[in-house]
């Protein structure tokens, strides 16, 4: 699990050009742990691969969901808004997105996580892991990653990272006249 999330650590840092907006979106995956160790603390479930598989899964979601935030409110940024403006506009601009995306999730992995069906005692974990760590990185995602946003992107410039001479954001912009 730990290389996974360096790999989604790495990979986040190529696609935003930024170790710190690749470190807030991450941010949210103690979360989704917390999220998926209570649930299964609560419902007297052990670990094992199934929940490992549901921690996988809500690690996913949670971070495809805080790239949309985290996108939504650089763009928010790099237009002009002051840094927690642009936080609370990408939370405000894409809650009912992340809404959706989290509420479809669990209620498909309910039937799972009661154990509905022939072996469903098998797979039971893997729903409940997905319920709990959704849970708790939907809620991350829209109260602690604008805020963590913030913090990360108080002192930034206008200009990206980027080398790519191309890029009309980078201070190595090449018009080319």
């Amino acid at each position: 699990m730990l290389i996974s999330i360096l790999v989604i650590f790495l990979l986040l840092t190529a696609n935003f050009q930024s170790f710190r907006l690749a470190f807030a979106v991450v941010s949210t995956v103690p979360a989704v742990l917390c999220g998926v160790l209570l649930m299964l603390l609560v419902t007297g479930t052990t670990l094992n691969v199934q929940s490992f598989i549901g921690a996988i899964m809500s690690i996913g979601i949670a971070v495809a969901n805080a790239i949309l935030l985290i996108t939504f409110a650089e763009m928010s940024r790099r237009e002009g808004a002051p840094v927690i403006d642009a936080a609370v506009e990408g939370s405000r601009s894409r809650l009912r997105a992340i809404l959706m995306t989290a509420s479809a999730m669990i209620a498909g992995m309910i039937p799972i996580a009661f154990g509905v069906g022939t072996a469903s005692e098998q797979t039971a974990p893997l729903g409940k892991a997905v319920i709990g760590g959704l849970i708790f990185a939907t809620l991350a995602t829209l109260t602690v990653l604008p805020a963590v946003y913030a913090v990360i992107q108080k002192r930034t410039g206008k200009y990206t990272a980027s080398l790519y001479p191309k890029d009309p954001t980078s201070r190595y912009y090449e018009t080319n006249t």
